[in-house]
């Protein structure tokens, strides 16, 4: 029987529903007796203290883990009377386990997967019920970063008929593409949970932007208590199709008829592009080359910790768009769904990484604990959660797995890109390797005249991609090496800085630490980097030195930067007193380091000049100027009014510098093309700190309880120059409908609470992170310093009359 044009009645409730809202949390210390009122998500780590003597040590951001316990009690309508009722968990950082009225749903030692239970056998309908779940983050270190504590991601609700399209039940793949016409292959699985066989309707209908595009709908017979798989072939006339500059996405809506009534609804967003890897050519997308632009980025994000947030991960892709990123690296474990549905709507592609480890560990408790029990549903978990985003291009089953010089990593390998191929055949599988050939203890930097032989992973048959995490200057060798499997960088670089501060001479490279087996103790007292790019760690290269490579040769696909962001933990060069990372082209507060200009010049089309470093010395001092810039033939500085000289870059030259005794003053920079301006920048000596400047990154958010302002902290002298030497202490207060979330200043030896209201400014900035309450209005924030002129912000909260909670 055909369900087209009946005109039934198509209202049902919502499939899935959040289920943040009013839990209880405790600390196993307190378990049982102190339990106070939060929202999901959270992270209990970020809200503690600092130690060097916590056992995630300072390679694990040097806070807290521990045990905690949530619970939330919730009443069930008698509306839910023979329906199906789940609970979904993004994440929840780890060793969970999920109790309903006191039976246990189960077990899940991975903090990064998600994963669903069905509550609907111990629901009590029409009543209370009381969800438990006990979190278990004791044993450290279990990471090699931070990992953060609890339900850090979100939790939904997901209610159902008992005939319903399974949790990660629908796959759409595009297995033709031209501008002229796409096919979209559609496959649903559909559940009976019924005591017996139903007929029941099936159909699919693909959407763009709210309009039918095709609808295809078949009768099916399903058996009692079995999965029918459901495939439906669809045509779609002249696509948008899904690239990096123009995001088109399409949606999937599946909608299941049982005795002529609509039982469920699902939709599924997907796009329609085509890609290919080419050992010549590198990577091209929809018939075009594209240079894969990227960075790794692990998952806390700052002074919010590891608790999403989408708004503070679509921040971290509009800083990084600027920059001219087209890519992220998921390092080193599943994302947060939000992120890719972010990378989705934005376009951005995705690497998309599932383990660190395998059977051999890397810390003293990490997941090779459970690889046996656990690896196979949690990589089938992860590529069936995944595998619809149009943005995910690669799947990588590895980051620098101890196994990949011997045969049982390359067993390994194998088994985990067949269960991969099982599930999704269209991208090709990778995993970061240090590095992909043997090189019979030679220095890794030599080039080879003949073949090296591959790593036992490399050489498997396991990979479609060869990953090189660092090695660059092994990557001219890959076609003689691997002439038949293309190129991707899945690691580079690992350059390390402080942003704002400068070591004179800039010319000479370090390599920090000089082994990485071996304690550092040369670096500087206040374990400070130099931010001109002349630092890295002795595994990688500067900024500079890898693009130089990656940039001239089309078979070289493209490179992942080690990192986009600071990271909390791993703080390399260096031990504690520092607890957070050197390696972001942007600090842990999202303020750019000055690297971020040079790829912005080399991978934008806007024009750019960046001078530094700042203009406030000892005089007499020799310091180096820098000048990052595109678009123009030139460069030609001036100090007071005398010009400097011209300076223009040769050959493979990405900066030009001059080396200028300090005199206070006004440096200026002026690029020029065909002697004609393009730009000028100017740097002043500034004078003694007097006043607070404050500017939103959003001055108007959704008044939703989740939306966040992002306000950057600047300290100016009287004439509103910015003192970048500046750290006077700024107090915080704040009224209205909205609350103070985060403090940070980027400086990675700070101790400071990210959940105070107040922050010393670092090299002259410091960050305040506001979030809405669930009311409408103006939300005044007050920034005070003894000695300097306050400052006000006003943000404003507004609510759309179709949002909820």
């Amino acid at each position: 029987m055909s369900c087209m044009n009946t005109g039934k009645s198509k209202s049902i409730p919502v499939r899935k529903q959040p289920f943040n809202r009013d839990w209880q949390f405790c600390s196993g210390d307190t378990a049982g007796v102190s339990w106070h009122k939060l929202n999901l998500p959270h992270d209990w780590s970020i809200e503690g203290e600092f130690n060097k003597d916590h056992p995630a040590t300072f390679s694990g951001g040097a806070l807290p883990g521990g045990i905690g316990y949530y619970k939330k009690e919730f009443n069930v309508p008698s509306g839910y009377a023979g329906k199906q009722v789940y609970i979904e968990f993004d994440g929840v950082y780890m060793n969970s386990e999920v109790y309903l009225n006191g039976k246990l749903l189960g077990r899940r030692p991975n903090g990064y997967i998600g994963f669903e239970y069905n509550l609907t056998p111990y629901l009590n309908v029409g009543a209370g019920n009381t969800l438990t779940v006990k979190v278990d983050n004791s044993q450290q270190p279990n990471s090699r970063w931070y990992s953060g504590s609890g339900i850090y991601r979100n939790v939904w609700l997901t209610v159902t008929g008992k005939v319903h399209v399974k949790h990660w039940g629908t796959y759409v793949t595009t297995p033709k593409v031209s501008k002229d016409q796409s096919d979209v292959h559609a496959e649903v699985e559909v559940i009976n949970n019924r005591a017996e066989d139903r007929k029941g309707v099936v159909r699919t209908i693909v959407l763009f932007k709210g309009e039918k595009v095709s609808e295809k709908e078949q009768t099916v017979t399903l058996k009692a208590g079995n999965t029918h798989l459901v495939t439906d072939d669809h045509t779609v006339k002249n696509p948008q199709l899904w690239s990096v500059e123009t995001p088109a996405l399409y949606t999937l809506e599946t909608e299941i008829y049982v005795d002529d009534r609509l039982v469920d609804r699902h939709r599924t967003p997907f796009g329609i592009r085509s890609f290919d890897f080419d050992t010549d050519k590198g990577f091209i997308l929809n018939g075009r080359q594209l240079k894969i632009r990227g960075v790794c980025n692990h998952h806390d994000l700052g002074a919010l910790g590891t608790a999403v947030n989408t708004r503070a991960l679509e921040r971290q892709l509009e800083i990084l768009r600027g920059m001219g990123v087209n890519a992220i690296r998921t390092a080193h474990n599943p994302p947060a769904p939000e992120l890719l549905e972010l990378c989705d709507k934005m376009g951005f592609l995705v690497m998309d990484e599932v383990f660190d480890m395998w059977e051999k560990g890397k810390s003293r408790y990490d997941y090779s604990l459970y690889w046996d029990e656990w690896h196979r549903q949690d990589l089938i978990d992860f590529i069936k959660r995944d595998r619809n985003h149009p943005s995910v291009f690669i799947w990588s089953i590895g980051n620098e797995i101890p196994e990949q010089w011997e045969e049982r990593g390359a067993e390994t390998g194998r088994e985990l890109s067949k269960i991969v191929r099982r599930l999704d055949d269209t991208r090709p599988v990778t995993a970061g390797m240090n590095p992909p050939i043997h090189t019979n203890n030679k220095d890794v930097t030599l080039q080879f005249d003949e073949p090296a032989t591959p790593n036992a992973l490399a050489g498997s048959g396991a990979l479609d991609l060869i990953g090189y995490n660092y090695a660059h200057r092994t990557y001219l060798q890959h076609q003689i090496n691997f002439p038949e499997t293309p190129f991707i960088a899945t690691e580079t670089t690992s350059a390390l800085a402080t942003r704002g501060y400068y070591d004179q001479r800039s010319d000479t490279v370090k390599r920090w630490p000089y082994r990485w087996d071996q304690l550092f103790l040369d670096g500087n007292p206040d374990n400070t980097v130099s931010a001109y790019d002349q630092v890295s760690a002795p595994w990688g290269s500067t900024h500079e030195e890898t693009w130089k490579i990656i940039k001239k040769h089309d078979f070289l696909s493209g490179m992942f930067i080690w990192t986009g962001f600071d990271y909390l933990g791993e703080p390399t060069p260096y031990v504690w007193p520092s607890r957070s990372s050197y390696f972001g082209v942007i600090d842990l507060a999202g303020f750019p380091k000055d690297a971020y200009y040079m790829y912005k010049s080399e991978w934008t089309d806007e024009t750019v000049l960046h001078i530094f470093p700042h203009w406030n010395w000892e005089p007499g001092r020799e310091v180096d100027i820098w000048a990052y810039y595109n678009n123009a033939d030139e460069v030609e500085l001036y100090l007071n009014g005398r010009s400097l000289g011209k300076r223009s870059k040769k050959g493979d030259d990405l900066h030009v510098m001059w080396r200028v005794p300090f005199n206070p003053g006004t440096l200026k920079a002026v690029s020029r093309k065909d002697g004609r301006d393009v730009l000028v920048k100017e740097i002043k000596t500034a004078g003694t700190a007097a006043q607070i400047q404050l500017e939103a990154d959003r001055n108007t958010i959704s008044a939703d309880s989740k939306d966040l302002s992002f306000v950057t902290v600047s300290i100016a002298d009287t004439t509103g120059n910015f003192v970048p030497t500046a750290t006077n202490r700024i107090e915080f207060e704040i009224s209205g409908p909205g609350k103070i979330v985060g403090v940070d200043n980027g400086d990675p030896t700070s101790h400071e609470s990210f959940k105070a209201k107040n922050r010393k400014a670092f090299y002259g900035k410091c960050l305040v992170i506001v979030q809405s309450a669930g009311t409408a209005g103006e939300i005044q924030l007050t920034a005070k310093s003894k000695g300097l002129k306050p400052q006000k912000l006003v943000i404003n909260t507004t609510r759309n009359r179709n949002e909820k909670d």
